[in-house]
């Protein structure tokens, strides 16, 4: 311990005696190393490691903390609790299983398994899950218990259809669990405070047990986590926390920012420390970093410093579309690696649908790459379901897509439905002949044959409308085909009923994008038989093929902010910077959402430790339809003397800017601006009511630069079943069906005044409510 190099800062944070203890820790500040230290200081002082409590975010991360601790003070820590927050639930509740509902061999669900029993509850009580999406319904469920709101609580509250519902299907829903001796997720936080809070003795023996308490990433703590680790600190109050409030970015997950905000309030006499020294960023880069999350209202003062110089400017590049911001990192990364191995290039992006242009890019300038935290783009379930629908198109005789496409949406076709469709198949051929296609027997699927009614029904549609497809679309290319796909089979609507359909619809308008700008030149040797459907196909399979590919190699790392967060590379790309993308719409709809999209915007700025790279494109393919896009409002809050404002190559495509007199041209390629004022910054034309680009002379709206229409813009607002809208018409309502796809999209509205009606999303001027 006396040779760990510490600050003066860390140094006050570990040597904290009694009482609760706030570390504020700014990014690459080393709080990992203040938190392991103390642990360590604790026990090498004489305190035994069974009255020691830490608890982390991942179980990498205790196993980490568990062998740092163990080599400061060189012997086993055996007794020690440490791990995750459900690590500690269920191993109290398996302790303390005579005073719960449960034995100690209780099975804990995971997502399929609580959906799978959802699916079986909905249905004994008289819900139909085609109706009611049972992913949806346990993402109501799930936020419920991190509310600590049990079954009674939530009926007392609910508030829209959708709720109604799960009223009525969530105490069914935890009868079943109990009966099945089994807890889901969530319920291991809900049931260990119960435990805590109601059961007599309990609360006061691990009160007591406990004389210190630690816990990492506060700021991720929901209401449920927070009732815990007060429960367990009650009796000794040593309860010291390490975390940053502007580094809080999982509130649509029901962490509550108000927990770290709020320590002070809630223990009083805490003592806090501020770790401010940053030891992974230039100058540069942090003085980016504290000019946009001061803007924040909701936030503990702190600045970030380092004793490194400052470093580049942080480069913002604008960009045609996402295939040129795409190829302008691709470019860069190729000129980097004379100096530079892969792996310390990073690319960050808001949504994973945004990896797709990045992927093709990549591929064509062979440089490898892996995606952290998520799968490829071609290997997501919504794509690789859709893919399968055009793969039946081109070929009948695809069993492996034939399954794939019949399974999703669903259309009461099940399993044992499928073993018999298999069986009549098998049957179908002679001796020494090849088994029929399932998709030709499924067309005359009959009852008769043993399979019921609705399912030989479904199936029967199923292949006539893939028939009707095939006729009706001898030629076509691949967008008209997909476009085709969507509307007969109704998937975006699918999509849009699932709890996290926004995000699986923009991969499948992503897919749009990529069948809109395929080109037979894309694949070597072309077939010139081939329709352009078949050959973007089968560039899609070889895409997929290079996904298996192994990159434990030098790659360049693809993440999502999300992911990236408690990473660090000396190369960062951040890429859409554009309002309606990032920060993104939907997540402007909740409050204090646009604080948290610029806590995110931090986390991506605060990865980079020598080169910061932020990208925009003029125009994005989204929501199934292209669209202008504004440059986000956080390129805004760059402080000019920090920034270098670069316009990337133009690529021969369609797209085409305009400026201000509607005049079609392309932006000077490669070139910087005039001077060095922003030439994304904008005013608001009191006259137009559109905001205007700025000249590199100052001057507004001036020949030659961008007007960008904010009503042209990104998508505003995210549309599903139970989301509540007003129309300006007709009043507020709650959505009950979205169809179609992109500017042809309808949505079903139970109107409170007049009732139930359709209207054309694009035109309705629909706002939340």
């Amino acid at each position: 311990m006396r040779g760990l190099r510490l600050n003066p800062e860390q140094r006050n944070a570990v040597e904290h005696g009694e009482g609760p203890l706030l570390v504020l820790a700014g990014a690459g500040s080393g709080k990992t190393r203040v938190l392991t230290a103390r642990a360590a200081r604790l026990i090498e002082e004489g305190l035994e490691p069974t009255r020691l409590l830490a608890v982390t975010f991942t179980n990498k991360a205790a196993g980490e903390m568990r062998e740092r601790i163990e080599g400061l003070i060189g012997r086993s820590t055996r007794g020690l609790w440490i791990g995750t927050f459900h690590s500690v639930a269920a191993r109290l509740l398996r302790t303390e299983a005579p005073h719960t509902s449960r034995t100690r061999a209780f099975t804990i669900y995971d997502e399929d398994d609580s959906i799978r029993t959802l699916r079986d509850v909905m249905e004994s009580v008289g819900y139909d899950p085609k109706r009611w999406a049972p992913r949806a319904l346990r993402g109501r469920i799930s936020s419920a218990k991190n509310a600590l709101l049990g079954p009674a609580e939530y009926e007392s509250e609910a508030f829209d259809l959708i709720s109604e519902v799960v009223a009525k299907v969530y105490p069914a829903y935890q009868r079943e669990l109990e009966r099945r001796n089994a807890y889901d997720f969530d319920d291991l936080l809900f049931e260990t405070v119960q435990l805590l809070e109601t059961v007599d003795g309990v609360q006061d023996r691990y009160a007591a047990r406990f004389a210190h308490v630690l816990v990492d990433e506060y700021q991720d703590t929901n209401h449920a986590q927070y009732r815990m680790v007060k429960a367990l600190a009650s009796k000794h109050g040593n309860l010291c926390v390490v975390g940053d409030d502007d580094q809080a970015v999982y509130g649509w997950r029901g962490a509550d920012i108000r927990n770290i905000l709020d320590f002070e309030a809630d223990f009083q006499g805490a003592h806090v420390v501020r770790l401010e020294r940053n030891y992974r960023s230039t100058g540069s880069i942090l003085e980016v970093a504290n000019a946009v999350i001061s803007r924040n209202l909701a936030r503990k003062p702190k600045r970030l410093h380092t004793e490194r110089e400052a470093g580049d400017p942080i480069e913002v590049v604008r960009c045609d579309d996402e295939r040129a911001e795409a190829a302008w990192v691709s470019s860069r990364i190729e000129a980097g690696r004379d100096t530079r191995g892969l792996n310390e290039f990073a690319v960050l992006y808001r949504t994973n649908a945004q990896s797709r242009a990045f992927e093709e890019a990549f591929r064509r300038s062979g440089i490898p790459y892996r995606i952290v935290g998520g799968v490829p783009f071609y290997e997501r379930r919504e794509v690789k379901d859709v893919i399968a629908y055009l793969r039946l198109l081109v070929n009948p005789a695809d069993d492996a897509a034939f399954l794939r496409a019949v399974g999703w949406p669903r259309r009461g076709v099940g399993a044992k439905s499928l073993e018999r469709l298999g069986e009549l198949a098998r049957a179908g051929g002679g001796a020494g002949e090849a088994v029929e296609p399932l998709a030709a027997v499924a067309a005359r699927a009959r009852h008769e044959d043993g399979i019921p009614r609705a399912a030989a029904r479904g199936l029967r549609r199923f292949a006539g409308g893939l028939a009707d497809l095939r006729a009706s679309l001898p030629d076509t290319g691949a967008r008209e085909a997909l476009e085709a796909c969507v509307a007969v089979f109704g998937l975006a609507t699918a999509l849009a009923e699932e709890e996290d359909g926004a995000d699986r619809l923009e991969n499948v308008s992503e897919l749009f994008a990529a069948a809109e700008v395929f080109e037979r030149d894309d694949v070597e040797d072309p077939d010139d038989e081939a329709t352009d459907l078949e050959l973007f196909l089968q560039s899609v399979s070889l895409r997929s093929d290079l996904d298996e590919a192994d990159f434990d190699g030098e790659a360049v790392t693809m993440i999502t902010l999300h992911n990236a967060k408690g990473l660090e590379f000396p190369v960062v790309f951040l890429g859409g910077l554009e309002e309606g993308l990032f920060p993104l719409s939907r997540a402007m709809e909740a409050p204090g959402g646009l604080e948290e999209e610029r806590r995110l915007f931090y986390v991506g700025v605060t990865r980079a430790m020598d080169r910061l790279s932020l990208t925009y494109a003029d125009h994005r393919w989204r929501a199934g339809m292209a669209s202008r896009s504004a440059p986000s409002s956080f390129i805004d809050e760059l402080p000019e003397e920090h920034v270098l404002p670069r316009l990337a190559a133009p690529r021969r495509g369609r797209w085409r800017a305009h400026d201000a007199r509607g005049a079609g041209r392309r932006p000077a390629g490669g070139a910087e601006p005039r001077g060095r004022s922003f030439a994304w910054q904008r005013r608001l034309d009191r006259g137009s009511g559109r905001a205007v680009g700025s000249g590199a002379d100052g001057a507004s709206g001036a020949p030659g630069e961008l007007e960008y229409d904010y009503d042209d813009s990104q998508v505003p607002l995210s549309l599903g079943p139970g989301v509540r809208v007003v129309h300006p018409r007709f009043g507020a309502g709650e959505v009950l069906q979205v169809y179609g796809f992109g500017r042809e999209a309808k949505a079903d509205i139970a109107f409170e005044k007049v009732g139930r009606k359709k209207v054309v999303v694009a035109y309705a001027g629909l706002r939340p409510a």
